[in-house]
């Protein structure tokens, strides 16, 4: 087995030419250029005896072994690059903080986050994606995903921060059209604005651990997208009571099957430092966990 201890420029160039996607965009992200990245992956494919990537001169893609490598490195790069500022508690976090998060859950954590955190770290530099699509977090260099659901089995690393009380909404002219479902078969009858994820329709899960697919003519990705069908009559949603508190509080969405009690739904932090975590990341999460904590209560 090769030493790979001195083989840092290599390893590095390799990783970020992974998340980057070029030559030319690794460079930009090292500060050097496209040839130097190509000649240090070469190197490293030559010192391991394995082609990492296949090259063309439109497209670079990654072959088996490569990644196979990438999954085995890009973790320890990280792990590595967090330790000094783990260890250091008197450095104030700067640098890029990149996460990613529910579209739906932005208008209840973004204000906090871009105004109190942020004016407490002024030295970071937040970048947000919003999406219910479960980003690869290492590939597309996040340094931190926020997710409701339970977690793949994976290698990453998971904070739970709460668990969030899950509700079915409706409007008052689908409460009048469909009545208010106090059984299971009640619940089951009534058609769904559905969350579709990937093309696949999630269920809906009861207290005593069963679950069906509801039956709907809506489909919907987003909770966003699921409230607005809801609040349009077009049938029932199944969300976060969080989401839809206001809703309820003015009338406009009513609680339907008010007698069960929905199993809430985990809302976690994942990230990919191992048990290095960068003090950005931690604060971040430090700071997440506090304000889910209030949507419990909701």
């Amino acid at each position: 087995m090769p030493n790979l201890l001195n083989e840092m420029p290599g390893l590095m160039a390799f990783v970020r030419t992974v998340e980057a996607g070029s030559f030319s965009a690794a460079a930009r992200d090292l500060a050097t250029t496209p040839s130097a990245v190509s000649k240090s992956v070469a190197r490293l494919e030559k010192k391991i005896g394995a082609r990492l990537f296949l090259r063309s001169t439109r497209a670079l893609m990654l072959t088996q072994d490569g990644q196979l490598f990438f999954d085995r490195v890009a973790p320890l790069l990280r792990d590595l690059d967090a330790s000094e500022e783990a260890i250091r508690s008197d450095v104030a976090p700067s640098g890029r903080l990149r996460i990613s998060m529910p579209s739906e859950m932005a208008p209840l954590l973004l204000p906090r986050l871009f105004g109190s955190f942020a004016a407490d770290y002024p030295n970071l530099h937040l970048e947000v994606g919003l999406t219910d699509r479960f980003v690869d977090l290492i590939r597309e260099d996040y340094d931190v995903v926020l997710r409701v659901g339970n977690p793949a089995p994976g290698d990453l690393m998971v904070r739970h921060l709460a668990d969030l009380p899950m509700t079915i909404v409706g409007s008052p002219t689908f409460l009048k059209t469909w009545g208010n479902p106090a059984t299971a078969e009640a619940l089951a009858a009534l058609p769904f604005a559905r969350y579709a994820l990937g093309g696949v329709t999630q269920p809906l899960r009861l207290p005593d651990g069963t679950s069906f697919i509801p039956f709907g003519r809506v489909d919907c990705d987003s909770g966003a997208a699921l409230i607005q069908a809801a609040l349009s009559g077009l049938g029932a949603a199944y969300l976060l009571r969080c989401l839809v508190a206001k809703d309820l509080a003015n009338g406009t969405l009513v609680t339907l099957a008010a007698g069960f009690a929905f199993p809430s739904a985990p809302f976690n932090a994942l990230h990919a430092f191992g048990r290095t975590v960068p003090l950005r990341v931690k604060l971040v999460c430090d700071f997440i966990a506090r304000e889910a904590k209030a949507l419990e209560a909701i």
